[in-house]
């Protein structure tokens, strides 16, 4: 029996658990502040299912990484009238963002915060982004797209080396035969998205220690241009690295560009745990939020 000084003899007295000490401490659950915006995920290229799997995991991730976030999906083109897939289960933007607005909120600011699903800029998506946002008369913030990011070169390394394109880790300097001497970094959206690819480019040049030039995928012709530049300084096996997400690449581009070039490809970036950790960023940036861990900070 217990007394009021403690336990009695020989029960087992159960102790708070001591918090580990320094950088390696477990951080402390965040949560979404109470009345916040809502994320609100803007998704180019034709709705598939392929498409709306990686959005449910790229939504998963952010919410996991932000407790109580309320993140939802707008596509910019419709899914009606596509063979197999309900309308229902890709709603337009513009749906989206009205039905952000019928809901309270607290506050003056926007009731939600568009992320483009893009890896770089594409201005002819951005604009289709504003438009609907003015369409739907609602109060509402576009952040700027996920790159460039460190945290991309890294997932583009992992892309390559899971089809034996890269040596799969650059601490150990693992090497394999079909590793790649130089690399075509490939986007869509024009110059100004292969100038941020070729930022990232660089990061990805700094973890191969391989030459890596960017290229647009959607001009005629540029891929294998740049295959050849490389080939012409001294590259002999060439890998494509496209540093798209997935959605915003028109069925069979990268296949064909690829075959053009006469270059192996890695499969884009999709639903890597880096692309649902900087669509938050990129939200939590916008209203001052503070997230668990700094991106591209070293994890443990």
């Amino acid at each position: 029996m217990s007394s009021a000084t403690g336990p009695a003899p020989g029960l087992p007295v159960r102790m708070p658990r001591p918090r580990q000490p320094g950088r390696h401490r477990r951080p402390e659950p965040l949560a979404a502040p109470q009345g916040a915006p809502a994320l609100v995920l803007a998704i180019p290229g034709t709705p598939t299912a392929a498409t709306r799997s990686l959005v449910d995991e790229v939504i998963s991730i952010a919410r996991s990484e932000l407790s109580g976030l309320d993140a939802r999906v707008g596509y910019l083109d419709a899914a009606g009238g596509v063979e197999g897939l309900d309308a229902r289960d890709f709603p337009a933007l513009t749906d989206v963002l009205a039905a952000s607005a019928t809901e309270e909120r607290e506050g003056q600011g926007p009731v939600a915060v568009v992320v483009p699903l893009l890896a770089g800029p594409e201005a002819a998506v951005l604009d289709r982004i504003g438009q609907a946002i003015a369409d739907s008369g609602v109060k509402a913030e576009v952040t700027d797209v996920l790159g460039p990011h460190p945290l991309l070169a890294e997932a583009l390394h992992v892309r390559l080396s899971e089809v034996g394109l890269a040596r799969a880790d650059r601490a150990r300097l693992f090497t394999v035969a079909t590793a790649a001497d130089g690399i075509v970094m490939a986007t869509v959206g024009g110059e100004e998205a292969v100038q941020a690819a070729g930022v990232t480019g660089l990061l990805l040049a700094a973890r191969l220690a391989v030459p890596v030039l960017a290229a647009g995928l959607d001009v005629d012709g540029a891929v294998a241009a740049t295959a050849d530049q490389l080939r012409a300084a001294g590259s002999q096996r060439l890998a494509l690295a496209p540093c798209v997400i997935g959605p915003e690449l028109p069925e069979g581009l990268l296949a064909a560009v690829a075959e053009q070039a006469g270059v192996a490809t890695a499969e884009p970036l999709g639903a890597y745990p880096a692309v649902g950790k900087l669509v938050l960023s990129k939200y939590a940036a916008l209203l001052g939020i503070t997230t668990q861990q700094p991106l591209g900070a070293p994890q443990h």
